[in-house]
């Protein structure tokens, strides 16, 4: 229906590559503090292959939850699905090929710890936050940002094979840093949520009380 180049465009676009890279950082950072310093380059390259399919994945697989409510958003719109250049199918086979693929190389490659902990995240963000906290709460993005958080645990696992106490502060961090992230960029796309349904903090308890909110968890951070 549409050309080599514009299918590309549709399939990055569904990976939301930007954030991808941001938790590949994160993950970057883990394996490095877990070798104490420049680990093997393979061990680099198959940590960040795997963790970007898995990423990508996982929000290619939001996108595909929430097409419908995409259409409602101005942000959001022109997204391939909604915006009717990829049929839903598409998006969903292309979506559980990478999920796929990242825990096999994660797994094949690197240790099966992080590759369950990708995997555990892959569910965490698709299951407990698109499918279930988005629409039913103003704190979904708190407790769903866990998923978020996992990434340097996964690097941290690809450095030293276990969970340990230095992994869990390095979810923790991104764990905090996430709600005050997210609700400054929920306050200018207040409306735009609003006109969806999704109940985010700013169109639930308004923007005082998300900005007071915003203090407090940066101060836990």
């Amino acid at each position: 229906r549409f050309g080599f180049h514009q299918r590309f465009k549709d399939l990055l676009a569904l990976t939301k590559p930007v954030v991808v890279l941001l938790l590949l950082a994160t993950t970057l950072t883990a394996l490095l503090a877990g070798w104490g310093g420049w680990p093997p380059l393979t061990l680099v390259l198959w940590t960040l292959l795997g963790g970007a399919l898995a990423a990508g994945g996982s929000s290619a697989l939001n996108q595909f939850i929430d097409r419908d409510l995409d259409k409602n958003m101005q942000r959001t719109e022109n997204r391939p699905i909604p915006a009717g250049r990829m049929y839903p199918a598409e998006g969903l086979a292309f979506a559980l090929a990478l999920c796929l693929s990242s825990y096999y190389i994660l797994a094949s490659f690197v240790n099966l710890i992080a590759a369950v902990l990708s995997l555990v995240g892959i569910v965490y963000y698709v299951l407990i936050y698109s499918i279930w906290l988005k629409k039913a709460t103003a704190q979904n993005i708190v407790i769903g940002g866990g998923a978020g958080a996992i990434p340097p645990m996964v690097g941290w696992a690809a450095a030293t094979g276990r969970i340990d106490l230095s992994s869990i502060l390095l979810f923790a961090l991104v764990f905090f840093w996430t709600p005050p992230h997210f609700w400054a960029l929920a306050i200018v796309r207040k409306n735009d949520y609003a006109r969806a349904g999704v109940p985010m903090l700013p169109v639930i308890r308004g923007e005082a009380e998300t900005r007071r909110q915003i203090w407090v968890y940066t101060l836990e951070l």
